[in-house]
């Protein structure tokens, strides 16, 4: 029996006692990251915002085993935002679906969640009615054609049914009370009212296909309401595309046991927190590399080495040395040599100590 199924059906309950330290860390370290993001410039801002929206729908197709062209995304969103960015490529009518479905539960998170609005974002999902190979019933509650309605994960012929949704006939009043919920005051904290909307929609599953999608865009519709802001400063679905089996783990053991969520949330509550943490380190980079150019910017530098101190600002992996200045820069090794010599002498770059056979080089801090 899954939980749709049990007499008090929808009837969550939780254990506050479990769940209230975890909400209080993650309000925390969210109200400190909001305050962190608005000492920053307004560009910077913007450029964060973007980046971690790319994120978003990069990963929350990405869980779903849909891989899209991130410039495509990021070019879709700084257009459909009015940002000055350069690089912009052309996106195709599948990715601008995919963005428009995004911003408009972000970027409208105040206006109320109806059936017409989820109906919207599902035909932006599947823009020619198809999904893959498949046709599927597209802006509309899913019917009696797709037959019986499995969650599975998983590549084809070795799926992992997770759980089974609601029948068909039961859609229309299933959403209406979902929704009815979704726009009500309620008094739990906005960040559980998120984690209860994930868990809920994806439980009904009403549409044929896009569910997953649906669900977190419309959990990050909560957190904005949260936090009272359109600007995404980290994704949860980046989160959750890294712990995927753990996701699909505690969707599963959920649905095969009692009202009581408890666990699901405090799953949730966590996953966000390390969502947060992960953009409070990249925030610090960010900041770092500000500084630097802040304090460098009258510096004289010709274009290799820009390219060369952003990408050690950025975190390059491994050492750097001559020959992968070289490299990177695609210059000879003498050019790459003088280039470094002379940031050397304007007191940028520095000598690391226990190079081994070559001399390795790192950016100075302070």
């Amino acid at each position: 029996m899954y939980i749709h199924q049990l007499k008090k059906w929808p009837a969550f309950y939780w254990e506050a006692g479990r769940t209230a330290p975890i909400l209080a860390a993650v309000r925390y370290r969210q109200g400190r990251m909001l305050g962190r993001m608005e000492a920053l410039g307004f560009r910077l801002r913007e450029n964060t915002a973007l980046q971690n929206l790319t994120a978003e729908i990069l990963k929350s197709n990405e869980i779903e085993g849909e891989m899209l062209n991130p410039q495509q995304v990021r070019s879709s969103i700084a257009r459909k935002l009015g940002m000055d960015v350069a690089g912009l490529v052309p996106a195709d009518r599948h990715v601008e679906g995919v963005v428009e479905m995004m911003l408009n539960a972000t970027q409208q998170y105040e206006e109320a969640l109806t059936a017409d609005r989820l109906f919207s974002w599902h035909a932006s999902l599947f823009p020619v009615g198809r999904s893959g190979m498949h046709k599927i019933t597209v802006g509309y509650w899913r019917g009696s054609e797709g037959g019986l309605m499995q969650v599975v994960s998983g590549p084809m012929g070795r799926e992992t049914v997770h759980f089974e949704a609601p029948q068909w006939q039961r859609l229309e009043q299933e959403m209406q009370l979902f929704l009815d919920w979704y726009n009500s005051d309620t008094e739990a904290d906005p960040i559980i009212k998120a984690a209860i909307a994930h868990l809920w929609f994806v439980t009904i599953h009403p549409f044929d296909d896009g569910n997953g999608r649906i669900a977190r865009a419309m959990a990050d519709m909560q957190l904005a309401r949260a936090e009272e802001s359109a600007q995404r400063f980290y994704s949860m679905s980046a989160q959750i595309e890294q712990q995927k089996q753990k996701y699909y783990d505690i969707l599963e053991q959920t649905q095969k046991g009692t009202l009581d969520i408890t666990d699901w949330i405090e799953w949730f509550l966590r996953c966000l927190d390390l969502s947060l943490r992960a953009a409070e380190a990249d925030l610090a980079t960010v900041m770092a590399k500000t500084q630097f150019w802040d304090k460098h910017g009258d510096t004289t530098l010709n274009p290799r080495q820009v390219l060369m101190l952003n990408k050690l600002l950025d975190g390059f992996t491994g050492k750097l040395n001559t020959s992968k200045w070289a490299k990177l820069a695609k210059c000879s090794p003498d050019t790459a040599l003088r280039d470094i010599q002379d940031l050397i002498e304007k007191d940028i770059l520095m000598k690391e100590e226990g190079g081994g056979r070559s001399t390795n080089y790192g950016v100075k801090t302070k």
